[in-house]
């Protein structure tokens, strides 16, 4: 067929071919007769008010909703991306104020449905398998109002070109210029209607997004991206919005859309568009009413109210649960009174969980306890009071510390322990020199024996497996013949012997004893308790804390301390100073090499706590070789190292992260 004909063929098959699909389309509203949109996940269109919602207040949900036609975006004989505009009103009203949860994004996408997406910070276009893969063929303008350090992004208000993964090509801070030119920020999550404009010039190859707070369109763009869809865009596509939620949730609103393909998409009048119902306005002589009735009914109970307020303060509420857990319930009335009312005098420490009191039992044998009060505003709330209750309550080792019972009136949680007189390791690790002479090298290393088999019962030796997630030097408690006993398992996890622990959606611990897969996958095991147990093992040794912020940086991270001097076969150089040598050599030796090998960053190098047990108990002969860990910069960024755990806060200090610490991400 000659070349001719074939154009001829072409010119009279394009119209047959493109009369199925639009190139504009307009919605003043989305419940007029007739209106066409493809829907799925929560995405829903309110039958009454007109507008679509995109995601409401569920946790980690996916809303949807395209123009349920296909779109032709390229030039079939060139190949090159035509122009379009398209302009939108939206409004985010987050579950709670100010919490971002998450965004949602205008997406031009080979499909109506985006199989296989995630939500939360994956927005419902991609996940963890697909994000950033050339063959996704997809464009997204994305209205973020969570920060993810994952994915780069600058705050947690900000809106990003995003091409075939959730990594902004380009973003920015949300507002608009004004007919000055002044910049404006804008609050995504404010809840007020926002309009948005998205143009694409294929001449100029040069996207633009607009924002404005009316129906304006503002002269210049809020952000502009040089790119060439026709190498993103297949010929044909859907169009549309995609939106999801995570642990925390905001509800996305779409009130009016309007597009169009090499051409200026109809503008939107703001005004004539639905709108959320605002709150009624207060009606001042119904609230005068209310009032006045309001105090005659409070004057009336008053009497009533100090009583019944008298008894609810003295009840000791009981629910189903608490009736499962083992040792012995305390009234609150007992322990208020062992403890003197809680007397400031009777502090033992306190800690983000609140604070520890000493108290003495009005028992024949005046039993000494310390009572663990957490604070109502505490990070460690009634999630954390009922593991410690399920787990540490019926565990019987001569190495954790004893639970005797606890107790719970409303808002009060309360635990009580076997009372340590000599408190907790790192008060004599740190303390002065006078007080550190206690530790000499038999009661260092017969500490960390003690640890090692309080661990080795929790992972192997009991009817579940129990992680602790909280190994460190200020959890191990002395008794009084100085015996170290494992305490608070406030963050400790239980599963079956044989199951795969599951992975969370927080990360806990403290910096120093993380081990590094946590920071990436969030799944603690065994292995992340060996982790921590091998940096209290060096701590132990050498004297000094896993991360000392004020040192020099070559010893800022005691492990990498400790490697560089025994790669030199200078490792007893780092035993603690104040020992002034009194230590046997071999066992010292012995403890930096479980130490080293227990903190590796490669989870399977790690030995397991029965062979700790074993090689600290005398047989050290069957110790493998060392293995020392990856140095390179590149090498110890693939396994998740330090650096990268601290470069994922920028924003923290030292001080701040070197308390327990909660990363409940937004992102969730």
């Amino acid at each position: 067929m000659s070349k001719p004909l074939l154009l001829i063929w072409v010119s009279l098959l394009l119209p047959l071919l493109t009369s199925s699909q639009k190139d504009e389309f307009f919605y003043s509203g989305f419940n007029s007769p007739g209106t066409n949109i493809s829907l799925n996940g929560i995405a829903e269109i309110d039958p009454n008010k007109g507008f679509l919602r995109l995601t409401n207040e569920t946790s980690r949900l996916i809303g949807h909703a395209f123009y349920p036609s296909l779109v032709r975006f390229k030039d079939p004989v060139s190949g090159s991306a035509f122009s379009f505009s398209t302009s939108f009103a939206f409004a985010i009203v987050p579950e709670y104020p100010k919490l971002g949860g998450h965004g949602f994004a205008f997406t031009i996408s080979p499909s109506n449905n985006l199989p296989g997406a995630q939500p939360s910070q994956y927005l419902g276009l991609f996940n963890a398998s697909d994000n950033g893969n050339f063959t996704n063929h997809v464009f997204a303008i994305e209205f973020d109002t969570v920060q993810d350090f994952e994915f780069f992004d600058i705050n947690d208000n900000h809106v990003g070109v995003n091409i075939d993964g959730m990594r902004s090509n380009a973003s920015v801070a949300a507002a608009y210029f004004d007919g000055s030119g002044v910049n404006i920020s804008l609050n995504l999550k404010s809840g007020d209607p926002i309009m948005a404009w998205i143009d694409y010039d294929g001449s100029k190859k040069l996207v633009g997004v607009s924002l404005s707070k009316d129906s304006s369109k503002p002269n210049s763009p809020i952000l502009t991206y040089a790119v060439d869809l026709s190498l993103i865009l297949d010929d044909s596509m859907y169009v549309g919005f995609s939106a999801a939620t995570g642990l925390l949730a905001s509800s996305h609103y779409v009130y009016g859309w309007s597009f169009k393909v090499n051409g200026q998409a109809r503008p939107l009048d703001l005004s004539a568009l639905p709108q959320l119902p605002k709150p009624k306005k207060t009606n001042i002589a119904l609230i005068a009413t209310v009032s006045g009735v309001a105090v005659l009914l409070v004057v009336i109970a008053v009497f009533a109210s100090v009583y019944l307020a008298y008894k609810i303060k003295t009840h000791d509420v009981i629910e189903t649960w608490e009736l499962t857990y083992g040792p012995h319930r305390f009234s609150y009335k007992e322990l208020k009174r062992a403890t003197r009312g809680f007397s400031e005098k009777e502090v033992l420490g306190f800690g983000g969980f609140g604070k520890v009191y000493r108290g003495t039992l009005h028992t024949p044998n005046k039993i000494e306890v310390a009572v663990k009060r957490v604070s109502h505003g505490s990070k460690q709330g009634l999630r954390e009071f009922v593991a410690e209750i399920a787990s540490i309550g019926r565990l019987r080792h001569r190495n954790l510390v004893q639970l005797q019972g606890w107790c719970r009136r409303r808002g009060d949680l309360l635990l009580v322990y076997d009372y340590m007189p000599n408190g907790s390791l790192d008060n004599y690790l740190f303390a002065d020199d006078a007080k550190a002479t206690k530790l000499d090298w038999e009661r260092r290393l017969k500490i960390i024996r003690d640890v090692a088999a309080a661990l080795l019962y929790l992972h192997e030796e009991w009817e579940n497996v129990v992680i602790h997630r909280d190994v460190k030097a200020s959890n191990v408690l002395l008794d009084a013949e100085m015996n170290g006993r494992l305490g608070d398992f406030g963050l400790a996890k239980l599963y079956e012997h044989g199951a795969n622990p599951c992975t969370t959606t927080r990360v806990v611990g403290t910096l120093g004893y993380l081990a590094p897969e946590l920071t990436r996958s969030g799944r603690a095991t065994t292995g992340s308790d060996v982790f921590a147990y091998g940096a209290l093992v060096l701590e132990v040794v050498c004297g000094r804390r896993p991360i000392e912020p004020k040192a020099e940086p070559e010893e800022m991270v005691l492990v990498d301390w400790v490697w560089e001097r025994w790669r030199e076969g200078r490792g007893l150089e780092a035993v603690d100073a104040r020992l002034k040598g009194k230590f046997a050599r071999e066992e010292a030796e012995i403890a930096l090499k479980v130490g080293l090998m227990a903190s590796h960053p490669v989870a399977a190098e790690r030995p397991s706590m029965r062979d700790v047990v074993r090689y600290l108990g005398g047989d050290a002969g069957g110790m493998p070789e060392m293995s020392s860990p990856p140095l390179d910069p590149e090498e110890r960024s693939m396994i998740g190292g330090f650096e990268d755990f601290v470069h994922s806060f920028p924003s923290s200090s030292f001080g701040k992260m070197s308390s327990r610490i909660s990363l409940l991400s937004a992102r969730e």
